[in-house]
């Protein structure tokens, strides 16, 4: 039964009783015959009247609820775009209103869940082309040794350096992604301690030094005369400086320019790599803190590694309750940066 259908049925059971009890009110009284029939007609009439009004007042309730049925239907197919207007009685209005954000909440829920599954997919494919080019190398290389068809010392060294280095990069690919994932998981205790910018730039800038004297890298330090102390855990920050450092060596020219800079930006320090390499175009700097998403289409292991490094540094600055990003013109280097909250004594 139809909630309008009920509710005319409840008013005309009402006004039903209500209409016999006049009717037996009015044969007790001493009322002529005429007298009674024009009573009795005009309480029929009101209860008439009374019933007709009440069916048209029930129409705009029905409407309300064929409107939210109707939208609910929608959702259970999959459409999440569709609004339902908030008309009607007060009550009715709220209801649309929680309703339409139920389906906002549901459009979010949907759209991240089919994000996570698009990631899921590259993931495992990065993740399989990454593995397999190393395996493979690695397994011809074993085959060629097992067959013995080495028989100069040098070439059989060679061979087994290429399999050492595969097989080390394998292993990088391997923490790497241990590591994602433990950030991602949360699986290490965080514990930050207040540490000096300045010390964390030296202490990373040592770490290259042979890097950068390879490529004949001339590398400026810009600091102000004080800078307060950020929290941090020490040991993943450097990981994030070592990895922006290690990007702005790689695709830095021979004897090209690397600045180092930190300033203190309201409550963060704000700590910047600039190089002069090639830089990036506008397309790709949104994309580049995925997973496994490199500039290098072919993927190829002679620029970079397996794309992992950026997203790692994106998840321990988030971590800490910074933000990381970048600033690039293709032709004119690119300025990779990100911030740490400034410590405040208690």
């Amino acid at each position: 039964m139809k909630l309008r259908t009920y509710l005319v049925l409840s008013s005309l059971t009402g006004i039903g009783v209500l209409l016999i009890c006049l009717f037996i009110s009015y044969s007790k009284m001493l009322l002529t015959i005429e007298q009674l029939y024009w009573l009795s007609a005009i309480t029929a009439g009101v209860g008439l009247l009374s019933f007709i009004l009440q069916y048209l007042l029930t129409k705009p309730l029905e409407k309300s609820i064929a409107r939210i049925t109707q939208q609910t239907i929608r959702i259970a197919e999959g459409d999440f775009h569709t609004e339902v207007p908030l008309i009607g009685t007060q009550e009715f209005k709220l209801l649309a209103q929680q309703f339409n954000e139920m389906s906002s909440k549901l459009k979010e829920s949907f759209d991240h869940l089919h994000h996570s599954e698009t990631a899921r997919r590259e993931l495992i494919a990065n993740v399989s082309h990454d593995l397999r080019t190393p395996l493979a190398s690695i397994q011809s290389f074993v085959e060629a040794l097992e067959d013995d068809v080495i028989k100069d010392k040098e070439t059989f060294q060679r061979y087994l350096n290429t399999i050492r280095l595969e097989t080390k990069r394998l292993g990088g690919l391997i923490q790497d992604l241990f590591e994602l994932s433990s950030l991602e998981a949360q699986g290490e205790v965080f514990d930050p301690q207040p540490c000096h910018v300045d010390e964390l730039l030296l202490s990373t800038l040592e770490s290259f030094s042979f890097h950068l004297a390879e490529k004949t890298l001339n590398v400026e330090i810009d600091l102000p005369d004080k800078l307060p102390a950020a929290v941090m855990m020490p040991a993943q920050m450097k990981r994030v400086l070592s990895n922006l450092l290690q990007n702005a060596i790689q695709y830095s020219p021979v004897e090209g320019k690397i600045i180092l800079a930190a300033e203190e930006k309201g409550p963060f320090i704000r700590i910047s790599v600039t190089d002069e390499g090639e830089g990036i175009e506008a397309e790709e700097t949104s994309r580049i803190f995925e997973r496994f998403y490199r500039i290098d289409k072919s993927r190829s292991k002679s620029n970079g590694g397996a794309g992992l490094g950026l997203a790692i540094a994106q998840s321990i600055v988030e971590l800490h309750g910074g933000e990381i990003g970048v600033q690039s013109t293709k032709g004119e280097g690119s300025c990779f940066w990100f911030t740490l909250p400034i410590y405040v004594s208690r």
